[in-house]
């Protein structure tokens, strides 16, 4: 087959998957090597806007640990973590709010403009879109989210933006901002807009069976099998909370979650809209 051929397959192919898909919500949860490389940054924005032209309503939520960290380092602020969590004093909540949702909120939408995409940026205080308590004082300023508000998630995509989301949530116990989990925030967005799918972009294949070997990868895992794979330690470290958020948003109505690897250009676009699933699909029970 030529070349021209196979481009031509290749969107004859796509096509039914954006027949599928028009109109309905994707949010994608952006992080990881992904975030960190410029040449994978350039192929999620890519897919973002192409996404996004074809009619697919696509939210990015992203974190920034990568960059926080290195501005903490910058002022001669320690990063700690307390069971695998940024331990979030008043500084580092400053360095959190400044970078999140001005650095790399505002760089993200540049580049999507760059790109040809109209993206506008948004952080969990803007219209009270995330509102949380502490989850607990050993972490310091770190938040549970307790509600979600997606008016302002909703507004942007019926102006045919696409909404880039920052995950720090307003305080509803104490006048405070809080950190909160970036996975989390995204699952709980997915279902306060009815996602139709839940995208976490991460630095691993999937769910593996043996995390040593990438061909053990597990293309579908069924909600109610998650239990029994946490017991036998085939999901564990910070996978678990990852898993767990996952089976919340189905539970909650997303139809899909899906666990790609970011480290390979162009993931989002081979799942959404080729026959080829690269990573690891959550669904329902049936």
């Amino acid at each position: 087959m030529s070349s021209h051929e196979q481009q031509a397959q290749t969107l004859i192919e796509a096509l039914p998957y954006i027949q599928k898909f028009t109109g309905k919500t994707v949010v994608v949860k952006y992080g990881g090597n992904a975030m960190v490389s410029d040449t994978l940054r350039r192929s999620v924005m890519s897919d973002i806007v192409l996404l996004n032209l074809v009619g697919i309503r696509v939210v990015a939520v992203h974190g920034g640990g990568p960059e926080i960290s290195a501005m903490l380092k910058m002022i001669g602020h320690e990063s700690r973590f307390v069971d695998g969590l940024r331990y979030t004093d008043a500084t580092t909540m400053d360095v959190v709010q400044a970078i999140l949702c001005g650095k790399v909120n505002k760089d993200l939408v540049s580049q999507l403009s760059r790109l040809g995409g109209q993206a506008i940026g948004l952080c969990g205080m803007d219209g009270g879109l995330f509102q949380a308590v502490q989850l607990d004082e050993k972490y310091g300023l770190v938040g549970r989210i307790t509600g979600v508000n997606p008016a302002p998630v909703e507004n942007a995509l019926a102006s045919g933006y696409i909404p880039i989301v920052a995950t720090v949530a307003q305080g509803t116990d104490s006048d405070t901002v809080y950190n909160v989990n970036a996975d989390t925030a995204a699952a709980k967005l997915a279902e306060a807009l009815h996602a139709e799918k839940l995208i976490l972009l991460t630095d691993v294949r999937g769910l593996l069976r043996d995390p040593k070997d990438e061909e053990t990868l597990i293309h579908v895992v069924r909600t109610g099998e998650v239990p029994e794979l946490i017991k036998t330690g085939v999901v564990s470290g910070g996978m678990i909370p990852k898993m767990e958020c996952c089976v919340d948003a189905i539970h909650g109505g997303v139809e899909r979650v899906h666990i790609l690897d970011g480290r390979i250009p162009h993931s989002i676009l081979i799942e959404l809209l080729s026959d080829r699933g690269i990573g690891t699909m959550l669904k329902r029970e049936e």
